[in-house]
Formats: structure tokens, C-alpha cells, sequence
């Protein structure tokens, strides 16, 4: 990756972290200590920020780092829908059985092993699971324009639940029978039963987060 590349990197890292606070003012010094990277690469870095919608320059103020509002929830999931709907008419198609198995085992496995309690590791593993099989459906699309789209706007979607949206303990139950819907409908070849079971799925995210 070029510095600026691994500058962009680090600073969603650490904004999903929250070593960096939504709203929160920043310098182009203060980015340099937060990221370790040289004023060089973030001032080329800044623009990427800008038009991903990650930062904003404010008059007299500075950088302004992404707030979670109404709007940017409203946007957010309204472009994760669509992406998604999309992705899952094609992956219905796609996906080969073997991997729709393995799929519904792995969320099968965590959803028993849920039923026992949620430790802190299985709630980690239930949130990558979570956010890998999106991935995955986006990916299978064979499209980087929509790949790298996807990812940025996740990046919001993940800051979103870092408010008060991302899988909870007592959610893990839900959000694995949400997604053993859709995979059900993906292993019947049923692309109208999985959009539907996508659209449910993101619908219940959604109302989460608009509870903010």
C-alpha cells in the first residue's frame, strides 16, 4: 500500500475504535500522532476522508471528524440496501452448496452455543461471522467499483453500531435466525425469498439504529 493508503487504513482503525470521537475536531498534526504516519500522507489522505464522508473541513475550525445522525443512518442503510439487494440476487445463483452449508453450520453452532450464554469471544466471532457473510455476498459480485463502495460505507454502518446498534449479547439469538433465513432461502435457489429475508434482516438492523 502507499503511505497514504496505509494513513486511511489506520485512521478508520482507529476510528472504529474510537481512539478518535465522532464529531470530535482535529488537526492535520493531531492525525499525524494518531495515525504515526508523515504530514505528507495525510494531507493526501484528507481528500479520501472528504469525499468518503468520513471528515469534513468546517471554516475557522478545522477537520471534523463523521457524527451519527438521522441523515447519515437514513443513507447509510438506504445504500446498504441496495448494494445488498443486488448482491443477494446474484449470489443465490453463485454460492455453491457446499459453502451454503457451511455457512448455515457456522451459524447454527453459534446460535446453539448462544442458547448457553454469549462469552465475550462468541459475541466477536458472531459479529465477524455477521460482517463476512455481507462480505462475501458483495465480493461474489465480481465488482471492485461496488467492493470498495460497500466497504466505505460500511465504515459507517459500523460506527453506527458502535452508538448503540452493534450485536449484543441478547441479540445474537435474532440476528442468527435472521441470517439462517436468508441462507435457507439461498440453499432452495429462492431469490425472491431471499431478498425478502435480506430485506427483513436489514430492516431489523435499521430500526436499531434509528432508536439512537
Amino acid at each position: 500500500m502507499t503511505l497514504r493508503d496505509q494513513a486511511y487504513e489506520t485512521f478508520t482503525e482507529q476510528l472504529l475504535s474510537r481512539q478518535i470521537s465522532m464529531g470530535q475536531f482535529v488537526s492535520q498534526r493531531e492525525l499525524v500522532k494518531i495515525t504515526g504516519m508523515p504530514l505528507g500522507a495525510i494531507r493526501e489522505m484528507i481528500p479520501r476522508l472528504e469525499a468518503d464522508g468520513l471528515i469534513r473541513t468546517v471554516p475557522n475550525r478545522g477537520l471534523q471528524i463523521v457524527q451519527v445522525d438521522v441523515g447519515l443512518i437514513r443513507n447509510a442503510f438506504q445504500l446498504r440496501a441496495v448494494l445488498e439487494r443486488e448482491a443477494v440476487r446474484n449470489f443465490v445463483t453463485v454460492a455453491t452448496d457446499d459453502e451454503l452449508q457451511e455457512l448455515r453450520r457456522r451459524h447454527l453452532d453459534i446460535r446453539e452455543a448462544a442458547l448457553q450464554g454469549v462469552s465475550p469471544q462468541l459475541l466477536a466471532t458472531a459479529q465477524q461471522m455477521d460482517w463476512d457473510m455481507h462480505d462475501r455476498m458483495i465480493d461474489a459480485l465480481d465488482n471492485d467499483i461496488i467492493s470498495a463502495i460497500y466497504r466505505t460505507n460500511s465504515i459507517k454502518i459500523r460506527l453506527i453500531r458502535n452508538e448503540d446498534t452493534r450485536m449484543l449479547p441478547e441479540l445474537v439469538v435474532s440476528v442468527m435466525d435472521e441470517h439462517l433465513a436468508l441462507i435457507d432461502a439461498l440453499i432452495a435457489r429462492d431469490a425472491a425469498a431471499a431478498e425478502e429475508a435480506l430485506a427483513a434482516h436489514l430492516g431489523s438492523a435499521k430500526q436499531r439504529a434509528v432508536r439512537i
